[in-house]
């Protein structure tokens, strides 16, 4: 084995001599205003939106944020909006402390401001006088008349204001403003030159300490405690330089707030900050190398790379405290997480968090078991029950610093258990499928069971429980999932070759429109088409459901030609080719599908498209063809373009496709990198080698992230 991987790095080097590559840092590529621009042009959304939408596409943020960390600081131009910041606005209305991107959050905002400025608060600002990069964003207030500077700790915000007038500065404290209702707020002045206080949303206490560089000499409270409230603090005037403030944040205490911002930043300097979060990025993003003379496609991976690694979030305090399920405060031996958004960044981004941040998926694991240990069950996140794929792929790719036992536990009450999150299980376990109701004329925005996709998912999360109770010795649950697993079959109708909704009888929906998307009838977020080419797990089964090989290539051929009706107009489902759609999550494994029937280079040239049309898109090449949603839409194009895709990310291994570079290196914790090469650069896959020897199919095995190889293209 050690003659042939030095025989393999010896190819490795032979190859890259042939080529000359410009090497930056990753940071230098990662642009962090990608995803924060409209989506407009009909032609790429598939129709014409209504007066004054804005397709829901992107949804990103361009402020300073950590890997996976508490603090998220980035500019609000509209409250209520997706991540807060748009790119077609014009006006800063603050800076916000945490972000997700998901129409929530954007607690704490605070806005530099003068006397002379009055309610309501903002400022026009210009493009041209804004940067951001990770760790780092910059922006100049017209109205103001200051440029801010934000960096970020993990629990700390970090600000400087430069104001061109040294005379009357003020900083407004937004507190009765959120991406959500506030419904009670709290500031005061605790020493010359520092305020506490907190912002509660919902659920959410997030409180704050706050040291500023200039003595405040006045604090003013504006509906105190409301809605739409705030408080001012204006500044000595005796100081002409740079204004600097620090900000920690906790969903514990103020105390705690005090204590993250004392432990992380409190003898640091702004500059000293930036440049460790730049480090931090770097060692993260530098994990994946690629090989290419274009810029574009650099550009859009590792900010794609980068957006994978902002959600989920941390909740824990320096001093290891959180807030947990119940509302009482924890200190265990993990750092606490938000649930992660399971029901998209389960098919890939939560695979890329376990393979680069193994202790942070861990962490997240054991976060979701402490969730469990109070109301008995892992928690779910919108809709199918996808826990259940995240932790055994986690744990079948190595992941062992949590409870595998407990996991396993509490994921069986879920499948069991009809008092748990999912949905309808009881007539899922009685009939096989879940059904829906006789809905007369359905439209868009129909709620109803979403009996398909429901059924659909379980199943899959079915086979993933299943391979978690193999991997633990229980055969009595794993004969009894894997038989639910083909539960998929249940909403199959072979006379039409489409995943088609059930009433309670067992009957066919009917009339029945393939085309038609629904927000939650028989379908979630999506229409028949969509969804009718999911079953990760039993490809093959699924082939053979549509009669053979011939007839799935044939579905798949009219899937991505058939064009989409622009009557058709669904908010969430948006950018098609034929009747695939990119702009949302439901059919994402669908490009990967020829693969199943021999034909990969008719899924490589799918790939190829949405990876080039269909990301960093629009007039200023700032769109996404659909919601990032957490990282999704990121983690789909990291895996295309380094052509490894989880199709199934509850087992531990990886569809191979062309990557989109002449080469690929993922860095391996033993020092022997992971190395994909494509010698021919063709984009037509023949066939695969694994350290010299070739594979027999188009997988590869998770073991290759453990003592890295090479794997070869055989491409034309």
């Amino acid at each position: 084995m050690k003659l042939l991987l030095k025989f393999s790095c010896l190819i490795l080097l032979v190859f890259t001599s042939r080529f000359s590559y410009t090497q930056e840092k990753p940071t230098e590529y990662v642009n962090p205003f990608i995803g924060t621009a409209p989506l407009t042009d009909p032609d790429v959304i598939g129709y014409t939106p209504p007066k004054d939408w804005r397709v829901w596409a992107g949804l990103t943020f361009p402020g300073s944020a950590l890997p996976n960390a508490m603090v998220q600081l980035s500019p609000i131009t509209k409250w209520g909006s997706g991540a807060g910041y748009e790119y077609e606005d014009t006006e800063i209305l603050g800076f916000a402390h945490t972000n997700k991107g998901h129409w929530n959050l954007c607690n704490l905002p605070v806005l530099p401001v003068t006397s002379v400025a009055e309610a309501p608060f903002k400022s026009a600002f210009s493009h041209k006088n804004e940067n951001a990069s990770p760790g780092y964003y910059e922006v100049y207030l017209d109205d103001y008349k200051v440029r801010v500077k934000l960096t970020s700790t993990l629990r700390t915000g970090i600000h400087e204001y430069i104001f061109d007038n040294p005379t009357g500065r003020r900083v407004l404290f937004g507190l009765g403003k959120a991406n959500n209702e506030v419904s009670d707020w709290e500031i005061k002045i605790v020493g010359a030159k520092a305020v506490e206080g907190f912002q509660r949303v919902g659920r959410d206490k997030v409180h704050f300490y706050a040291v500023l560089s200039h003595e405040i000499t006045d604090l003013q409270e504006v509906a105190k405690g409301e809605k739409d409230g705030y408080a001012i603090l204006s500044l000595s005037d005796l100081d002409a330089g740079v204004v600097n403030m620090k900000i920690g944040i906790s969903y514990v205490s103020i105390a705690n707030a005090r204590e993250n911002l004392e432990k992380e930043s409190v003898d640091t300097s702004f500059d000293e900050v930036q440049n460790a979060a730049v480090k931090e990025w770097e060692k993260l993003l530098s994990k994946i190398s690629v090989k290419s003379e274009n810029h574009r496609n650099k550009e859009m991976f590792y900010t794609s790379l980068y957006r994978t690694f902002l959600w989920p979030a941390l909740r824990s305090d320096v001093n290891g405290e959180f807030s947990d399920e119940a509302g009482n405060t924890q200190r265990q031996d993990f750092r606490y997480y938000t649930i992660p958004s399971l029901w998209d960044t389960y098919r890939n981004k939560l695979v890329l968090l376990s393979i680069l941040a193994p202790e942070v998926t861990g962490d997240v694991i054991s976060s979701l078991i402490s969730r469990a240990e109070i109301t008995g069950f892992v928690p779910t996140f919108f809709h199918g029950d996808h826990g259940a794929p995240f932790i055994t792929g986690s744990y079948k790719r190595g992941i062992s610093n949590f409870n595998v036992r407990k996991a396993y536990a509490y994921l069986l009450n879920n499948a069991y258990n009809i008092e748990g999150p999912r949905a309808f299980l009881d007539e899922y376990m009685d009939k096989g499928y879940i059904s829906d109701p006789d809905v007369k004329n359905p439209h868009v925005e129909t709620k109803a069971r979403a009996g398909v996709s429901k059924t659909l998912e379980y199943a899959y999360d079915d086979y993933s429980l299943a391979i978690l109770a193999d991997t633990l010795d229980d055969d009595k649950h794993y004969q009894d999932l894997m038989k639910r697993s083909q539960n998929y079959k249940n909403v199959f109708d072979p006379s039409i070759n489409f995943m088609r909704g059930k009433l309670a009888n067992g009957d066919w929906i009917t009339p029945f429109d393939t085309e038609y998307p629904y927000y939650e009838y028989m379908f979630r977020e999506a229409n028949a088409w969509q969804v009718s080419f999911y079953a990760p797990h039993d490809m093959p089964g699924l082939v053979d459901l549509y009669g053979g090989a011939e007839k799935f290539e044939a579905k798949l051929d009219e899937f991505f030609t058939k064009p989409w009706d622009p009557n058709h107009i669904a908010r969430n489902v948006s950018t098609f080719i034929g009747q695939y759609c990119q702009g949302n999550q439901p059919d994402h494994e669908a490009p990967f599908a020829y693969y199943y029937v021999g034909k990969p280079e008719k899924s490589q040239a799918i790939l190829d498209r949405i990876m080039t049309e269909l990301y960093g898109i629009g007039p200023d090449g700032l769109a996404l063809s659909g919601m990032d949603d957490a990282g999704e839409m990121s983690s789909w194009f990291v895996c295309a373009a380094v052509g490894l895709y989880p199709m199934s990310p509850a087992d531990a291994d990886y569809l191979v496709t062309v990557p989109l570079f002449d080469e690929v290196s993922w860095k391996v914790d033993n020092g022997n990198d992971l190395v994909i090469l494509n010698p021919n650069q063709g984009r037509n896959l023949k066939g695969i080698k694994v350290n010299g020897e070739t594979v027999n199919g188009y997988y590869v095995g998770h073991e290759l992230f453990r003592r890295g190889g090479l794997i070869e293209l055989e491409t034309k």
